[in-house]
């Protein structure tokens, strides 16, 4: 079944980034067909309904919002809205016998401070710290849909010394030990940096100051808001924008091979039905680099690792806390920090890179439906049901290769243990059950993201990050290849990561010679 007609642009992959690729284009008067492998867009920014018979839809993958420039929104005009969080994060800890935290945001962060740290030197130091990062962000963020600038040119448009040596020239560890003190806010800092990324604090390489850059510029404020509708209102806001312009979009259509001259490209694929074939101008690849390489036939480039557990779960309430100084709707409404003080992170990372599952896995919690409710059905809000996202830390695929189902029970169940130590009742005790009478929890490793959503290794940003300026090899706008109509338009990209839609605008933008 061969597709009859050449197009200005094939994109590979109806992930959001080649969706807003796509959008662009056809607003653009170009011809555009995309082709995605699964049965639906979005790829791992979507909602679904995990649990059999209840009716609560959770962002099954990916999760909150930051990178997303509202220039994007405004431009293809999308309906679609984010809910900012009252509470930026709790971390819970057990100090002279005592449970307590570290509650940030709101008109208590200070008094949070002193009670846990016995004086304001740690919470001025955060004001410090924080102010600097946002004069980064403020200076950064608007670049990133802009062309590459050069590295000396971003380092003057920074105009911060200090702010650039601590982000991008030292690791990241030096400069969080130099401005704190206490452990605990220590590792609330660098955590961060370690989201999808598997590396310590001090790392020669700064693959960690990359993911700390990109957790903290968001918005030009850093801020992580939650998707109303959920992750899945998104990508179909960037599919109905795609389709209205005129991009045509194929579901159940599995790329399998790119050849290219450099002026004209082709893109087999295959369906339930036959295989077929379309020309194009030019082609955008939301997929991997590897899964890029594989398609050409090229050699692939060094193999990706993700270090995370993922873990959708629905509860009958949130449960009660150790600490009673904190209402678990205060607790659960920012980034809840488990396990995660500086020295639990550093020896989790050692346990990791030993080849062992850590014995505190250090974790992050928040509750979507606080934020919004519009996930769960009518009935279930009415009972007082909430989702709890978790994002488990420092689980590099290799730890799952051996036996991947016994590894993801030990670990949830371990990662559960490390949660209930602050809980005054067991989490199992607020789960809410499916209609088969199971216990609405479901646990994904970087290989089930793999095998699902096309993750190389698992790998949240389709590989390292990089920093957000140009090198030797990075092209005008970080989005080309080695083959001048073969552009990457995913999270592989310079400047890709996380749900953005920047690679899709920039990939956009190369083409259209903007």
């Amino acid at each position: 079944m061969t597709v009859p007609r050449s197009y200005d642009a094939v994109i590979v992959g109806g992930g959001h980034n080649g969706l807003v690729a796509a959008a662009y284009l056809a607003r653009a008067g170009r011809s555009v067909l995309v082709l995605e492998r699964l049965p639906g867009t979005g790829g791992a920014a979507v909602s679904t309904r995990p649990f059999p018979g209840v009716d609560a839809r959770l962002s099954r993958y990916s999760y909150l919002v930051s990178l997303l420039p509202r220039k994007i929104v405004r431009d293809l005009g999308l309906r679609f809205t984010v809910a900012r969080r009252t509470i930026s994060s709790y971390t819970p800890v057990e100090r002279r016998g005592r449970a307590t935290g570290l509650l940030v945001g709101g008109e208590r962060t200070r008094e949070s401070f002193a009670a846990l740290t016995g004086s304001d030197a740690e919470y001025t130091a955060w004001r410090r710290f924080y102010a600097r990062t946002g004069h980064v962000a403020q200076r950064v963020f608007p670049t990133l849909t802009e062309p590459l600038p050069t590295r000396e040119a971003l380092r003057a448009r920074i105009d911060d010394d200090e702010a650039w040596r601590m982000l991008f020239e030292e690791p990241v560890g030096v400069a969080v030990e130099e401005h704190f003190a206490d452990d605990l806010v220590r590792g609330v800092v660098l955590t961060d940096a370690l989201i999808g990324t598997f590396a310590d604090a001090h790392d020669p390489s700064l693959v960690q100051n990359r993911c700390f850059l990109y957790h903290v510029i968001g918005g030009g404020t850093g801020d992580w808001n939650v998707p109303v509708g959920g992750m899945g209102a998104l990508t179909t806001a960037l599919a109905d924008a795609a389709r209205a312009a005129g991009a045509e979009i194929r579901t159940g259509h599995e790329a399998t091979r790119i050849t290219t001259d450099g002026h004209h490209a082709e893109v087999a694929f295959r369906t339930a039905d036959g295989e077929g074939a379309a020309g194009a101008r030019y082609v955008l690849v939301g997929a991997s680099p590897h899964t890029l390489a594989g398609l050409l036939g090229e050699s692939a480039p060094p193999p990706a690792e993700g270090a995370q557990l993922k873990v959708n779960m629905l509860l009958t309430r949130l449960p009660r806390l150790r600490d009673r100084s904190v209402d678990p709707r205060e607790a659960f409404a920012g980034t809840f920090h488990i396990s995660e003080g500086y020295g639990q992170l550093a020896a989790a990372y050692r346990e990791a890179a030993a080849g062992r599952l850590p014995g505190a896995p250090p974790s992050e919690i928040y509750c979507h439906s606080l934020s919004d409710p519009t996930i769960l059905g009518p009935d279930l809000a009415a009972r007082g049901h909430q989702t709890l996202t978790l994002f488990g830390l420092h689980t590099p695929a290799r730890l799952f290769a051996a036996d991947n189902d016994a590894a993801r029970a030990a670990l949830l169940k371990a990662t559960l243990a490390e949660l209930d130590t602050h809980l005054d009742e067991p989490l199992a005790d607020c789960l809410a059950t499916d209609a088969e009478g199971r216990p609405c929890i479901e646990a994904k490793t970087p290989l089930d993201l793999e095998r699902e959503v096309g993750l190389p290794g698992g790998h949240i940003f389709h590989g390292d990050l990089a920093f957000p300026h140009a090198t030797d090899t990075t092209g005008r706008w970080g989005v080309e290849t080695t083959h001048a109509n073969v552009l990457l338009c995913g999270a592989g990209a310079v400047r890709g990561g996380g749900v953005s839609g920047i690679p899709g605008h920039n990939a956009a933008m190369a083409v259209l010679g903007r």
